[in-house]
């Protein structure tokens, strides 16, 4: 049964720290504000008419604790009945938790679904569900684990990416993000979060940055060094014995904001959403989800696009608009460097390096930003790419309804 795309919507995404607009909002409100505004755009008897929930989210510890996608249904309104699930699979979970739904609407398990992702790092930082290869270092040793940053800098060695094509990806996510917020092409899906006031905490992406003519960012120096003369360093090496060393190129710009924000997205079979009043706005012509080298980390996103492209029968030249995962510099950098895509059509109005990386919620974010690029190129057909830590990585195949 095809599954189609009825509506999608964000969060503005906050700086995931204390002084951040929304490190004093719950990570399941925010979730419900969501699933509140495309109650208002869609309807309630729509929304409530979801079969089922699935919501991406990394860190489930403290306030991300006690399975949030129920907590968030709750706390929105919805009904008993919509069955909920949490999933984890790094920063590529949102767009796992939009495949999960997807295959609950395809099988006939449920007529419409909702799917997302949420991630609050200023309230539950990255690593506080203190998982034992964190801190062990024998652990991090047998399985070649380093924190992702220091992957992104042994994938930069490995494949000669230099730090000019850092900055230049850096420079052009930022200048593009922020010339998009000021043409208003967020304004249709980024919902403003409130407090419990009403009073609108933020009503944009906070982290964008105006570099200038880049010089700036040639000053900045490397961020992992350190933990890599620590020891992790030598966990890679030993992983790849043909390299003398890592080289620390990334540096704190380079990184995709840690930051707070959530996305949800409204799908199902075409008759049940038509029956409720709901427009289709996007087919889902295919999911792709891979596993990768585990000490790199960052390349699963390839072959997932590779996998999606091929079950839709498409190639990388076929796609009218194409969100990328900016997961740190190095990686959009190696995706123009080997696949010469139309940089005009992938990432037109920025990426995360400007705007930031909710983990749970990206894959989301990526695919309602996606929705947007389409319609604004008038493309047909469009691609969203996500890759994580540990070498995961999903990708989706959209066409345009």
């Amino acid at each position: 049964m095809p599954v189609y795309i009825f509506d999608a919507v964000r969060t503005p995404r906050g700086k995931g720290r204390p002084d951040g607009s929304l490190a004093r909002v719950k990570p399941a409100r925010l979730v419900g504000q969501l699933l509140r505004a495309l109650a208002r755009r869609n309807g309630d008897e729509a929304v409530a008419a979801a079969g089922h929930l699935t919501l991406g989210c990394v860190t489930q510890t403290g306030v991300q604790g006690g399975h949030i996608a129920l907590s968030a249904r709750i706390q929105a309104g919805l009904p008993d009945e919509v069955a909920c699930l949490t999933i984890n699979n790094f920063c590529v979970s949102g767009l796992s938790a939009i495949a999960d739904a997807a295959r609950r609407v395809e099988c006939g398990q449920v007529d419409l679904a909702l799917a997302g992702g949420v991630e609050s790092m200023s309230q539950t930082p990255f690593l506080a569900d203190e998982a034992d290869f964190y801190t062990d270092m024998g652990m991090a040793a047998r399985m070649g684990w380093a924190p992702v940053g220091l992957a992104a800098d042994l994938l930069a060695t490995t494949e000669g990416v230099t730090r000019a094509e850092m900055d230049a990806v850096t420079l052009r996510s930022h200048r593009r993000a922020a010339a998009a917020w000021a043409a208003g092409r967020y304004d249709g899906r980024v919902i403003p979060v409130t407090d419990d006031d009403g009073q609108v905490v933020l009503a944009r992406d906070e982290n964008i940055r105006d570099f200038g003519d880049g010089a700036a960012l040639a000053k900045l120096g490397p961020v992992f060094a350190a933990p890599g003369a620590a020891g992790y360093d030598d966990i890679l090496l030993a992983h790849r014995p043909g390299l003398s060393e890592v080289r620390h190129l990334h540096s704190v710009a380079h990184c995709p904001p840690i930051s707070d924000g959530a996305a949800m997205v409204l799908l199902g079979a075409l008759e049940a959403g038509r029956a409720l009043g709901l427009t289709p706005l996007a087919r889902i012509r295919a999911f792709g989800e891979t596993a990768g080298d585990r000490v790199l980390q960052l390349t699963a996103g390839f072959s997932a696009m590779q996998q999606a492209l091929g079950r839709a029968g498409l190639d990388l030249k076929d796609m009218g608009a194409v969100e990328f995962m900016e997961a740190f510099a190095a990686v959009p950098a190696l995706f123009e460097r080997r696949h010469a895509p139309d940089m005009e059509r992938v990432n037109p109005n920025g990426g995360h390096l400007a705007m930031g990386h909710p983990m749970g919620a990206t894959g989301a974010v990526l695919t309602t930003t996606l929705l947007d690029d389409m319609a604004q190129l008038d493309a047909e057909t469009g691609l969203a790419v996500a890759t994580g830590g540990v070498g995961v990585g999903a990708a989706v195949v959209l066409e345009r309804v």
